[in-house]
């Protein structure tokens, strides 16, 4: 009998792969974002920011801070997407979760995923926003474990978690935002017999998620990044950095919105496609349950 592949699971770093993977295709994007995040004043567009920094530093510093950008998906993405799809096969499969437990289980998953990829994550805005600085300002990380190390040497191990509380409130939004609902949107598309476990399923579900999770994360996002992104002493905490973003509007949270979800929806999808793409083809299948 022809095994029906829309039944295989996938393996527990089968997110962090496929993460990194959307990562590489994605960086482009994310760069405009975090620069467009850290202006002070919103002067530039993203078109005039893509220009500037072709004409500046050419077409590769698109992808200044990949490496960090990769190393933060392989700890974030795989614990998330570990955790989410490890305990979500522990549970009753007789039918399908409820969302409210999808979005419990998400939540925890995000909030594991944001403290483990909060160094990764650090490095990845310092890289990304160096071209933007004078020359002399610049960190001039090598690559990503370069900018571990020189954090931990010059700054302390503990500046690495700099802003952990707001990646990790965010993570738990993305995360939400991402895997639930994603969840849910193809549970509901192919139970209705509206559609069926293929790509198109894949790409309508993941580009929703993407949309509700830009919405949710936005905030956090523009307060996380300026935060990673201080100088020693610039805020004094999470409150702080909030009324400093409020002083420049209710639009201020919302900075880099139109970047940031042109950035999260490719990237949302891609991770989907490629990991349920990795599920299809080198996931297992569920062991038969044994007749009493």
């Amino acid at each position: 009998m022809t095994e029906d592949k829309t039944k295989r699971l996938g393996r527990w770093y089968f997110g962090g792969v496929a993460g990194a993977m959307a990562a590489v295709c994605t960086h482009p994007l994310d760069l405009l974002k975090v620069q467009l995040q850290t202006q002070q004043q919103g002067k530039l567009t993203i078109g005039q920011l893509s220009l500037k920094i072709y004409k500046n530093d050419g077409f590769f510093a698109f992808y200044n801070g990949v490496s960090a950008s990769v190393l933060r998906q392989l700890t974030y993405s795989t614990t998330r997407f570990g955790i989410y799809e490890t305990v979500k096969k522990q549970l009753p499969q007789d039918q399908p979760l409820p969302f409210y437990q999808k979005a419990l289980l998400a939540g925890f998953a995000g909030a594991c995923g944001g403290m483990v990829g909060t160094p990764g994550d650090l490095v990845n805005v310092r890289m990304q926003n160096d071209s933007k600085l004078p020359p002399a300002e610049r960190r001039n990380y090598k690559h990503a474990l370069d900018g571990l190390v020189r954090i931990t040497r010059e700054e302390g191990f503990m500046k690495m978690f700099n802003g952990c509380t707001m990646a990790t409130s965010r993570a738990i939004l993305m995360t939400i935002g991402q895997l639930s609902f994603y969840d849910q949107i193809k549970q509901t598309l192919i139970s209705s017999g509206v559609a069926e476990d293929n790509l198109q399923t894949h790409f309508a579900s993941s580009i929703s998620a993407a949309s509700v999770a830009t919405v949710m994360t936005q905030p956090l996002d523009v307060m996380k990044t300026r935060m990673m992104n201080a100088a020693p002493g610039e805020f004094k905490g999470i409150l702080d950095c909030f009324m400093f973003t409020a002083k420049l509007g209710p639009m201020g949270f919302f900075k880099g919105f139109i970047p940031a979800w042109a950035r999260l929806a490719p990237h949302t999808v891609l991770t989907f496609i490629f990991f349920e793409q990795l599920r299809l083809n080198f996931g297992y299948s569920p062991l038969p349950k044994a007749s009493n």
